[in-house]
């Protein structure tokens, strides 16, 4: 579809993001292109009536800035609204660059894929599921010849359609696996959705040294201290080295976040400091990683 150039906006803003508009079959992987989009970070509306599409980039625009890439999700549930989808691309989105994709499958694998998903087609009238896909053919054709890609998913599974779609719409930075130490006290809980978890309390304890006990592991001299430690280093190399095999393991399966608990007692020494050097480390490797830290100040 032909999109608006924002280098010829009336108001002379550039920067502004991309619209996506997802469409296709029933059972050709919408919904995983859409969460792929998310990964991505795009602003993901989902079975979006088309006669609102301006109106939900001005909000989205409004609340989040007009950088901010946008999804959506247009397909036969909209009903009679579904019909203006093509009127409301051909005038175009004020200020948007936009990209219409469309999924498609052969029917025998579509069906296949709506049978093991147990739901009825949002066309099937009461009769074969079959029928709702021939119908649902028909209202898309025109828009099927429209579309800027259109990506056949009859053989892909989902981590080869995410993969289509990254290469499509991805950037450098958000195809990179983003890497999130986590530091926390042991006796506060384990945050529930880290990936891996490691325990520093084989590591002396920094509370117990008078002029350290005021400072936490961001802290130079507390940093030193933990780092210094018997069996500190040993353990970062063979962790660091861990973590790389996984993360590559995780950006072949389509995976582009891994969150890394590293444990202490309260939360505010060994594990600080050693959440801030194993984000380090990775940054230096090339991974966009970064330490938080959930118990710091909590004592």
């Amino acid at each position: 579809m032909s999109g608006v150039d924002v280098s010829q906006e009336e108001d002379g803003q550039t920067g502004v993001g991309e619209l996506v508009v997802i469409t296709g079959m029933t059972g050709a992987g919408r919904s995983t292109a859409a969460k792929e989009l998310e990964d991505l970070g795009y602003f993901v509306i989902d079975n979006l009536p088309p006669s609102m599409l301006a109106e939900a980039v001005r909000i989205v625009d409004a609340g989040q800035g007009r950088s901010q890439r946008i999804a959506v999700v247009v397909d036969v549930r909209s009903g009679s609204f579904f019909q203006g989808l093509r009127s409301a691309l051909a005038h175009g989105v004020r200020g948007r660059n936009t990209t219409l994709v469309f999924l498609d499958a052969t029917d025998d694998v579509l069906v296949r894929r709506q049978e093991a998903a147990r739901r009825p087609h949002p066309l099937q009238e009461g009769g074969r599921l079959l029928d709702g896909l021939q119908r649902e053919r028909y209202v898309l054709a025109d828009l099927r010849s429209d579309a800027d890609l259109v990506i056949d998913t009859t053989n892909l599974n989902v981590h080869q359609l995410t993969d289509r779609i990254g290469e499509s719409f991805g950037t450098l930075d958000t195809m990179q696996l983003r890497v999130t130490t986590i530091s926390f006290g042991f006796k506060y809980g384990i945050p529930v959705d880290a990936d891996y978890v490691a325990d520093m309390r084989f590591l002396p304890n920094p509370h117990w040294v008078p002029e350290l006990r005021a400072h936490s592991g961001r802290d130079r001299d507390v940093s030193d201290y933990v780092l210094s430690r018997p069996g500190a280093e040993d353990f970062l190399e063979q962790y660091i080295r861990l973590l790389t095999g996984v993360a590559e393991g995780y950006l072949r399966e389509g995976k582009r976040f891994m969150r890394v608990a590293i444990g202490c007692t309260g939360g505010k020494h060994r594990s600080v400091a050693m959440s801030e050097e194993i984000a380090r480390r990775l940054q230096e490797l090339g991974y966009l990683a970064r330490a938080i830290h959930r118990d710091l100040g909590r004592e």
